[in-house]
């Protein structure tokens, strides 16, 4: 489990891609504070586990269906990313729930600025609008936002100065691809609708039914 709220900058060292997974180095300094083999560190939004590490860098394996949902193929030796170690039983909760599973990727459409704000526009697919909505929660390569408004191909995310400098959204070009995870409370709510009204379908509840006993006008 992670908050979104981005520790630090690392910065790609080392890139070996076997066809469809990979294997990365990366440089960091907070993060290996108290890291241990096994551990867990979100890396631009994807969860991955640490399998070797020393005083100025870590390994971590990019498994096949990651590699093939995310961003981080798109990852080159210098490239920068997003860190955050797995959060700690008795730390602050400064984000929202993050899982670190991404969800989609979205491609950032437009960039503007106004006074010390930057925003960035961002298309995503069409099954994942029904997770977005205006002062919404979404994670964005692993950085915990609130959508500042929602448009018809996705949505718009405010950065304030802060978050331009300490992760790597304030250095992001038209066009680059981001990993997005939506709001895991939302993701639930409609799992939990959906299967409440397939198992009212299946006992003879309907709409009809419902507005007999004047839940309707």
């Amino acid at each position: 489990m992670f908050t979104g709220i981005v520790e630090e900058k690392g910065t790609l060292r080392k890139l070996v891609t076997q066809g469809s997974s990979m294997q990365v180095t990366i440089a960091a300094e907070t993060v290996l504070t108290d890291v241990s083999i096994g551990d867990s560190i979100s890396v631009n939004g994807v969860c991955l586990t640490v399998t070797s590490f020393n005083q100025e860098q870590f390994t971590v394996d990019v498994m096949p269906e990651t590699f093939r949902t995310s961003s981080l193929a798109q990852l080159s030796v210098g490239s920068q990313v997003n860190l955050e170690r797995a959060m700690a039983a008795n730390g602050r909760f400064g984000g929202h729930f993050v899982s670190g599973h991404v969800d989609t990727v979205g491609k950032i459409a437009s960039i503007w600025t106004e006074a010390n704000a930057r925003y960035l526009s961002i298309s995503v697919e069409n099954e994942g609008h029904a997770y977005l909505m205006p002062k919404g929660s979404i994670t964005v390569d692993g950085t915990s936002l609130t959508i500042f408004d929602v448009t018809n191909d996705g949505f718009v995310i405010s950065l304030i100065p802060e978050t331009q400098q300490a992760t790597i959204l304030g250095t992001k070009n038209q066009g680059d691809i981001v990993n997005l995870e939506f709001d895991m409370l939302a993701k639930y709510m409609e799992r939990l609708l959906e299967t409440k009204f397939q198992a009212s379908q299946s006992n003879g509840l309907t709409k009809d039914k419902l507005a007999s006993y004047g839940f309707f006008d």
